[in-house]
């Protein structure tokens, strides 16, 4: 893929070419492209490289207390060129201090004390660490940590889940979502160095590949469900339910792994007084663990390779009195397997995915925590595959979300979009689109909603952050999708997920490969979406009639390079469209003529966006 890439490069002259300087670039990405750790092509450079962890974890949830108590050994793998003096390490789980940065408000069931790190060792000896930091914190080190060289680390620490759950925390009093549950070393990057944004509630993953062994321990009769899979089935569960659970690896329909009656009967997991139940994950950004005394458990499978038959275990526990939820894991199903042949159109790339009904609607390896919308099975089928979409943006594609939300939010709505128009038809699709992604965008007049897209997230707040992170950068995408075609735009896009899958692009890494992959110098575009203060209003200004043929005088008064609907109405009655690119918009004119075809009695003409919702539409109109 590399060479092939190469010759491409060289052959279209965008290798090192101006044209990837007339976006704007800050200091340290040009700097990364000096030192080789990037190329101007989009592609990894020659000195590209990240660091790692390999994570060996024991969590104990005491229950129904909350409180969790875990140790673990890290050996962090320092491939970067540079000797590291300190290390810095995250407490996601501070986001409960009462001191702790948050974008809003919080009730006091949400706050806790936060994680006190009992013991840090580094190569065994005993290292102080101020437990008095936010989500975020350096520890110094005794010795230099010195380029391709590694060091070992111990931690134990205790935190008390929160009694309002949100992103993790207590989902009722005997019901835990544990997500960011352990101590992790933070990215050093090659581009940036250390990141030490602290984690507010908006602000989400930015986080190495690492290998994860992970350890939970829980009193009898609570089931765990996690990211990895499970390796001791016959040791936790007992035996009727450790052979229905491996039978549904492949099965294709739901099979009904544990019921409510077996939950509360005491049949379910091994009788101990704790149970310990351990999962593996290799390669991955994250891991998160659910886990409740009455829950039920579905799953089933489904092949997400058709080229080597691959399957993947699809997983569900909920309240019984979830109505959505009983469909969760045929929800599931027909999510991984329309990703992995449409669109994105890469085979699902992780051995399962869990369903955990939680709160907050949010993503995590493997896993997602949704919350229960009753019987509106639509919507909670549209918030399931948004969430399951974000397998592939970030933890595909490790990108830096704590800067760059649109990397993943926008394509997670992007491809929320899409599989709703296979599952419920595109006038209904377009009809979500608008009033979730579009609507109170485009009607919000205020300055922060007009900000560049590639404005850093931390740095947007409010409505403006919710605008760019998943509305217009999905409208971007789409538009760009409609620009290039489907062929070359999947060809555009399975360049950059092959490139930079398991890896840490930047926005520049995807502008440029894009450039490369099709051929194109997209560069108009990125400009047009991501850098400037442009929204969406187009305005038919005139339209004059000659023969067969209507001119129409357009202007781009919000400036967005959009696809847009020339309809054009007869006087019988009768309707026709004419679809136009954003490619009228390339030479940067924000006043165009189109010349359609339109018998003489012509009756009307209107511009139609569609999901495009035009900021006034009144002037999008035209009779005669």
């Amino acid at each position: 893929m590399t060479r092939i890439f190469l010759a491409l490069t060289l052959l279209l002259g965008y290798a090192g070419t101006a044209s990837a300087q007339e976006l704007y670039m800050p200091r340290n990405i040009k700097k990364a492209y000096t030192n080789q750790t990037r190329n101007r092509n989009g592609m990894p450079g020659a000195r590209y490289w990240q660091n790692k962890g390999r994570y060996d974890i024991q969590l104990k949830v005491n229950a129904p207390s909350g409180v969790v108590y875990g140790q673990e050994n890290i050996r962090y793998i320092n491939n970067s060129p540079d000797t590291l003096k300190s290390l810095v390490i995250r407490l996601l789980c501070n986001l409960h201090k009462v001191n702790a940065p948050r974008s809003g408000y919080v009730s006091r069931d949400f706050l806790t004390e936060g994680v006190t790190i009992d013991t840090f060792l580094v190569n065994g000896a005993e290292v102080n660490f101020d437990n008095d930091i936010g989500t975020v914190g350096a520890v110094k080190l005794p010795e230099p940590l010195n380029a391709k060289d590694s060091i070992d680390l111990h931690v134990s620490w205790h935190y008390t889940l929160s009694e309002q759950s949100g992103r993790e925390g207590k989902i009722d009093s005997t019901t835990f979502f544990l997500a960011y549950a352990y101590p992790r070393v933070s990215v050093y990057d090659d581009y940036n160095g250390w990141d030490v944004i602290e984690h507010m509630d908006r602000v989400e993953f930015y986080s190495d590949f690492n290998d994860y062994n992970v350890a939970v321990t829980v009193p009898k009769n609570y089931v765990v469900w996690g990211t990895g899979v499970l390796q001791n089935a016959g040791e936790v569960l007992q035996p009727a339910i450790a052979k229905r659970l491996k039978d549904s690896y492949t099965a294709d329909k739901v099979m009904h792994v544990a019921t409510k009656e077996e939950m509360s009967g005491g049949q379910v997991t091994q009788q101990k007084d704790w149970n310990t139940w351990k999962f593996t994950a290799a390669d991955i950004a994250d891991v998160t663990f659910g886990t409740s005394n009455h829950y039920v458990w579905d799953a089933a499978s489904v092949v997400v390779d058709s080229s080597t038959g691959r399957r993947s275990s699809v997983q569900a526990a909920y309240d019984h009195s979830a109505a959505d939820f009983h469909h969760s894991v045929d929800f599931s199903r027909y999510a991984l397997d329309w990703f992995s042949r449409n669109w994105p159109g890469i085979p699902y790339p992780f051995p399962t995915m869990t369903a955990f009904q939680g709160f907050a609607d949010m993503e995590y390896p493997m896993m997602v925590n949704d919350a229960t919308v009753g019987d509106e099975l639509g919507f909670a089928q549209l918030v399931q595959d948004h969430e399951i979409a974000h397998t592939y943006f970030p933890f595909y594609m490790g990108i830096n979300e704590s800067r760059y939300a649109f990397m993943d939010e926008g394509w997670a709505t992007t491809f929320e979009y899409l599989i709703g128009i296979a599952e419920k038809g595109k006038e209904a699709a377009d009809k979500f689109y608008q009033l979730f992604r579009v609507r109170s965008y485009i009607n919000d007049p205020s300055g922060e909603e007009d900000q560049p897209i590639i404005s850093q997230s931390h740095q947007v707040s409010g409505a403006g952050y919710g605008n760019n992170a998943y509305g217009k950068p999905s409208l971007a995408y789409l538009a760009l999708k409609d620009l290039l075609g489907d062929q070359v735009f999947r060809k555009s896009l399975h360049a950059y997920m092959n490139a930079w899958h398991g890896k840490h692009p930047m926005p520049w890494d995807f502008f440029n490969i894009f450039n490369t992959a099709s051929g194109q110098n997209l560069n108009w575009f990125w400009n047009n979406w991501f850098f400037s203060n442009n929204y969406i209003d187009l305005q038919l200004a005139d339209v004059k009639t000659k023969g067969n043929t209507a001119e129409l005088t357009i202007i781009n008064n919000g400036g967005f390079a959009i696809p847009f609907d020339v309809v054009i109405t007869a006087a019988d009655g009768s309707i026709s469209k004419i679809h136009q690119t954003p490619a009228v918009w390339k030479d940067g004119n924000k006043k165009i003529t189109v010349n359609v075809p339109a018998a003489k009695n012509l009756a009307a003409v209107q511009l139609d966006g569609v999901i495009y919702m035009d900021y006034t539409p009144a002037d999008n109109k035209w009779k005669k």
